[in-house]
């Protein structure tokens, strides 16, 4: 493996500004242990929970997150569309139509200019109707092939059914099949006989004790107690960084271990500016 070996930090959701918080206070340390030739992150949620902003997109990049991706709620802010045309580094799910701003896959360099692609999928069951993932992935292979063996997927997903199920589809295509949106790690993560890595949710980067899903614990009781819905705001508290370490064979695109991510906070964020 040798100087083949790529590593890889994949974050789960950054939820408002406790997830950027914790990014911005725990990353450095995971830089420094492992000095990842590539940071991927979803920041569908990472402007006040809800979308991502410009600026919000600036202090990521100044974080050190060299790809971001996203998910369903990635159309929550009017300004996001501009962006997305704007930058090349930031991803929406490809399944989405043609004629939706942005772009849902490409192909990153690290330092030594070796190719990795990141693709970005949402999930159909019980989300927003899109796209097949499955025919999405397979016309997005027909073009990476040839050009990288090393494949991220971001699945942006609801059902674990669904998750596994697209896993075991790209099995020996895709380096890692790694699920974002519902914010709660699960405890599958493995790697495939062929070499790819599956966790069907690496969690979040946000307020877990107190909170739900990274949110204020009150608003979204509300919201379950009374069936109205409403835009539920980041949890205060300590934060933590969720996500998945990979080491990848830059030749094979085959993953050679993976390590889950669990990293807290030793004091609350600082709660303005979500």
């Amino acid at each position: 493996m040798g100087s083949n070996l790529l590593k890889i930090v994949f974050c789960g959701d950054i939820v408002g500004k406790p997830g950027r918080s914790a990014l911005a206070n725990l990353l450095p340390a995971i830089v420094e242990e492992h000095d990842p030739d590539l940071i991927v992150a979803n920041g569908e949620n990472a402007a006040g929970g809800y979308g991502i902003s410009r600026s919000v997109y600036t202090e990521l990049c100044e974080l050190g997150i060299d790809v971001i991706t996203s998910g369903n709620h990635i159309w929550s802010l009017a300004e996001t569309g501009i962006l997305l045309e704007q930058e090349q580094n930031i991803l929406r799910p490809a399944n989405y139509p043609p004629s939706a701003p942005g772009r849902g896959w490409g192909i990153f360099h690290t330092r030594e200019g070796i190719p990795i692609a990141v693709v970005n999928l949402n999930g159909r069951v019980e989300m927003t109707p899109v796209d097949c993932p499955f025919r999405c992935f397979d016309a997005i292979w027909d073009d990476l092939r040839g050009a990288t063996n090393v494949v991220i997927v971001d699945f942006h997903a609801e059902a674990t059914s669904e998750k596994q199920a697209l896993a075991m589809y790209l099995d020996g295509r895709a380096s890692a099949v790694l699920g974002t949106h519902t914010h709660v790690p699960t405890a599958d993560a493995r790697i495939t006989p062929k070499g790819t890595a599956v966790m069907c949710d690496v969690g979040m980067c946000g307020v877990v004790d107190g909170a739900i899903i990274g949110n204020d614990a009150d608003e979204a009781l509300a919201k379950f107690l009374t069936g109205v819905s409403r835009r539920i705001k980041p949890a205060k508290g300590i934060p933590e960084l969720m996500g998945v370490l990979l080491k990848v064979n830059g030749v094979s695109g085959r993953v050679c271990s993976l390590e889950t991510l669990r990293r807290k906070m030793e004091t609350k964020s600082r709660e303005e500016g979500l």
